[in-house]
């Protein structure tokens, strides 16, 4: 990838822009997690002096129906951030793009960093996150919700990285919450056969885990048979069932009390974000608990979705959300509203993964998580690798998210996946 600037189109949606403020009291909830630091205010050693990306691509292993599309192997794709301040102090983040689950790529990601959001903050006060997502909103307008989430979230996480470290203070401490943890983990189980899904079980219980979730949608009569299977497997375990947005309302008003027979705990994205007076008709049958996933990216959406009761709970994912500033007002919104919620990701390398466990474990989740990074990836960028044993990762202890990236590693990555170059901003 060149780091020349290249002209791109833009469509935007016509709905009226809103700041950040403005938007939380639309949904009735005040800003939450601000992070300021007077100290700090008007000193231009703490501001961003730059921000670099790297393109790289994660190697895989294993079957998972992600990784796959027209052009055949994709791998784990991400933008690896890195933001700058004029005293020297480093923060680090992830963008995580996954074309086969939204419409953001690698590339458009790097593009969007590269000419847009990255610009926007330069010269701004890493410790100020809430501005600083007001600074992106204006930089790339809206659709339907938040513009390029995904690609937003890498440059938050590496704010809040940043941030710690110039306050010598966790996530969890910023938030004035616990660290918690360790969390236990959940194992992917993406199958398309029987016999494949028994193999993939082994291969979890082996390596400690006893928590599973299977993937859905869009063979009713198959998904019944799975989750039967997992759960003769692990009559113990919490077994989530994600459907991804995979069925059509009446395909999965039949099926939900199917899966619930089987032995299924909970039922994710079973349509797609749009179809509301289905997801209505699934929370009214009450077979299953009906958890949102994808279209819930900002708290507006969130708070409306709840009103209509369209759902039961949430599964978190920050890199969904924009990142962890919208991820943590998410989860107090669920909280408030008497919901559950559940912890997952995009298969998370190592650097988001971080950021989902600081987040996950200071608000004390109790539930399996879903990061199966672990699972399918086979590199890292860290000079500590994360602590995952029995099925169960520890929270990254220490300033910010917790862990120390090995920046020769992302550089030898990138040359070895992308054959790209370092794009300064």
């Amino acid at each position: 990838m060149k780091s020349k600037t290249k002209p791109v189109s833009v469509v935007s949606g016509d709905s009226r822009r809103l700041s950040r403020r403005q938007l939380l009291r639309t949904s009735a909830v005040a800003p939450l997690g601000l992070i300021t630091a007077l100290a700090w205010a008007g000193q231009s050693s703490a501001k961003i002096e730059h921000i670099e990306l790297f393109a790289v691509r994660y190697p895989t292993k294993g079957y998972f129906k992600f990784f796959t599309g027209p052009g055949g192997s994709y791998g784990r794709g991400a933008v690896i951030v890195k933001i700058t301040t004029g005293g020297g102090a480093v923060g680090w983040g992830q963008s995580i793009p996954s074309p086969m689950w939204s419409y953001e790529t690698l590339e458009t990601a790097t593009i969007v960093m590269r000419d847009y959001l990255g610009p926007a903050l330069r010269g701004h006060d890493p410790l100020d996150i809430d501005r600083a997502h007001e600074v992106m909103d204006r930089a790339l307008a809206p659709g339907f919700s938040t513009a390029m989430p995904i690609a937003r979230s890498g440059l938050d996480m590496a704010l809040h990285d940043l941030a710690g470290k110039l306050r010598n203070q966790s996530l969890s401490q910023m938030w004035h919450r616990p660290r918690g943890g360790p969390l236990k983990l959940s194992w992917t189980v993406n199958a398309r056969t029987l016999d494949e899904a028994q193999k993939v079980i082994d291969d979890g219980y082996s390596r400690g885990y006893s928590n599973f979730n299977i993937k859905v949608a869009p063979d009713p009569k198959f998904d019944v048979a799975l989750a039967g299977l997992v759960r003769k497997c692990a009559p113990d375990g919490f077994l989530w069932a994600d459907a991804n947005g995979g069925y059509d309302p009446a395909t999965a008003l039949k099926v939900a009390p199917r899966l619930a027979d089987a032995g299924v705990d909970v039922l994710e994205a079973p349509l797609r974000p749009n179809r509301i007076s289905g997801y209505q008709a699934l929370k009214r049958q009450g077979a299953l608990p009906i958890l949102m996933d994808e279209g819930v990216v900002s708290p507006v959406e969130l708070t409306e979705f709840i009103r209509l009761k369209m759902l039961d709970g949430l599964a978190m994912k920050p890199s969904r959300c924009g990142g962890l500033f919208v991820a943590k007002q998410q989860i107090e919104i669920i909280l408030d509203a008497g919901l559950m919620w559940l912890g997952s990701g995009l298969t998370d390398p190592d650097i988001s993964m971080a950021a989902a466990l600081a987040l996950y474990g200071a608000f004390g989740l109790n539930k399996p998580v879903a990061l199966n990074g672990p699972q399918f990836l086979t590199a890292d960028v860290l000079a500590k690798p994360l602590t995952i044993k029995d099925g169960s990762a520890a929270v990254p202890d220490g300033p910010g998210l917790g862990i120390e990236v090995d920046e020769e590693k992302v550089v030898e990555l990138m040359k070895e996946t992308t054959n790209s170059k370092r794009i300064v901003i």
